[in-house]
């Protein structure tokens, strides 16, 4: 058993798939958090859930790496309309994730400039709130054509026109 899993972490395909809900899912309940402690007024609870949005957010990276990474074993094993979906994925990700970096420098300066400026804390934590709305619908932009990649059954439309077919 140990063995299998240790395999498994070795391909990027398996990492990625792995660690890809934290953008979204992890983003999206540390963005219910933030609201519940900007409602609260709590500082320690906005810190905490400033945290767990930045770690989130830059979760981002890793995911798109080993993304990178297990693009062409992923297209090797997939269609033309899966290979059209995987094409779109990687385009939608590359339009939006300097997103997901803004917003994680973003917790990071509303964590530290309270600690200088202690009025600076409710709108920096707004700002982050408002931003990680926006950057949520953004990687459910993401996710919409990365599910369509293996998932047969989510093919509800004809696949997208390939990333050179856009360029022409």
């Amino acid at each position: 058993m140990i063995d299998n899993i240790t395999r498994l972490l070795r391909q990027p395909e398996y990492i990625h798939v792995l660690i890809n809900p934290l953008p979204i899912y992890g983003l999206a309940i540390a963005w219910i958090g933030l609201l519940i402690a900007l409602f609260m007024r709590n500082r320690r609870a906005q810190v905490t859930t400033l945290i767990l949005v930045l770690i989130c957010a830059a979760s981002a990276w890793p995911v798109s790496e080993f993304g990178d990474q297990a693009k062409d074993r992923v297209i090797s094993m997939e269609n033309e309309d899966g290979q059209s979906w995987i094409e779109e994925h990687e385009h939608r990700a590359d339009q939006v994730i300097i997103f997901f970096y803004i917003l994680a420098g973003l917790s990071a300066v509303a964590i530290a400039a309270p600690m200088k400026w202690p009025k600076s804390a409710t709108p920096l934590a707004l700002a982050v709130a408002l931003l990680g709305v926006a950057v949520l619908g953004m990687g459910g932009y993401i996710a919409y054509a990365g599910g369509k990649i293996r998932h047969h059954e989510f093919r509800n439309e004809p696949p997208p026109k390939h990333a050179q077919d856009r360029q022409s």
